[in-house]
């Protein structure tokens, strides 16, 4: 991957740019614009003791645009990406730019918590004039009533047609005391007939030697915070799909959801690390 230059983008107003932001450092791992000497400086430090994090992410992040895709070949035009982080590097509104013509409309709603990632995201889609048609919305995506019923949520999305509902490498955030299961079932219950709802969640899935032990270092630095990350294997995360008809080809690992090029070395090592699967609401 080639290596960002250490420039700096426009930093929103009052935004803390001294200190890493998780956001941020996972824009850097995409090989996006939106991070600072700080943020770089923790990605690498992350990097030299589990090398995957960089192409794991940009795995989850090409699964989840080969989702958007496919969801608007298929009609839908609703999106709600939960805990979005910065909406750069190829996020869902810029997705639906390249697909879609002027005049077909559709709509998107980013959910983050993180404060920094609101501001961001505001900057990022006034400056792309892209207010009238996406928006965020600050707030804990394990707190589905306050996304669900927030104003730009409301004003945005129509819940009598089909919404595509994406929860990409952000399950693993949601720990038993959270009730998963519940959770996930509430999104899915606002959701009308034809509804997409696309899961990628962080597996030690069939992993083994220095990687996994890599994985491990990195799920054990999380659980040091206040985001703590759990794995969950393949049996874990169908229930999350509620018995909704799985897409084709079913629950898999990242590259392998209707893959559109081939893996070298570093990308096939990095497979193994996580789940995805995309069910559709009767």
């Amino acid at each position: 991957m080639t290596e960002q230059p250490d420039a700096a983008p426009r930093a929103p107003k009052g935004v803390d740019t001294e200190k890493p932001s998780a956001a941020r450092v996972y824009d850097w791992y995409l090989g996006g614009s939106q991070n600072w000497a700080v943020d770089r400086e923790f990605g690498r430090r992350v990097e030299q003791q589990w090398s995957l994090v960089r192409p794991g992410a940009q795995q989850n992040r090409e699964f989840m645009n080969r989702v958007v895709r496919a969801a608007l070949a298929a009609g839908v035009r609703q999106f709600i990406d939960l805990g979005s982080g910065v909406p750069t590097a190829g996020n869902v509104h810029e997705v639906i730019e390249a697909e879609l013509d002027d005049e077909d409309h559709a709509a998107v709603v980013y959910v983050d918590y993180e404060p920094v990632a609101v501001a961001h995201a505001t900057l990022i889609l006034e400056d792309e004039a892209a207010t009238d048609w996406a928006g965020i919305v600050q707030a804990d995506m394990r707190d589905p009533k306050a996304v669900l019923r927030h104003p730009r949520t409301v004003e945005l999305i129509d819940f009598g047609r089909p919404v595509c509902v994406m929860m990409m490498a952000v399950l693993h955030f949601v720990g038993p005391d959270d009730h998963p299961d519940e959770l996930v079932a509430t999104y899915r219950d606002a959701l009308a007939p034809g509804s997409w709802l696309a899961i990628s969640q962080m597996s030690e899935g069939d992993g083994s030697g220095e990687a996994l032990a890599g994985l491990r270092w990195f799920v054990e630095q999380y659980r040091k915070t206040s985001n703590p990350v759990w794995m969950r294997d393949r049996e874990e995360i169908e229930p999350f799909f509620g018995g909704w008809p799985l897409l084709e080809p079913g629950i898999t690992h990242l590259p392998d959801w209707r893959p559109e090029r081939e893996l070298n070395a570093v990308e096939a090592a990095a497979t193994p690390f996580a789940w995805c699967g995309v069910a559709r609401k009767p």
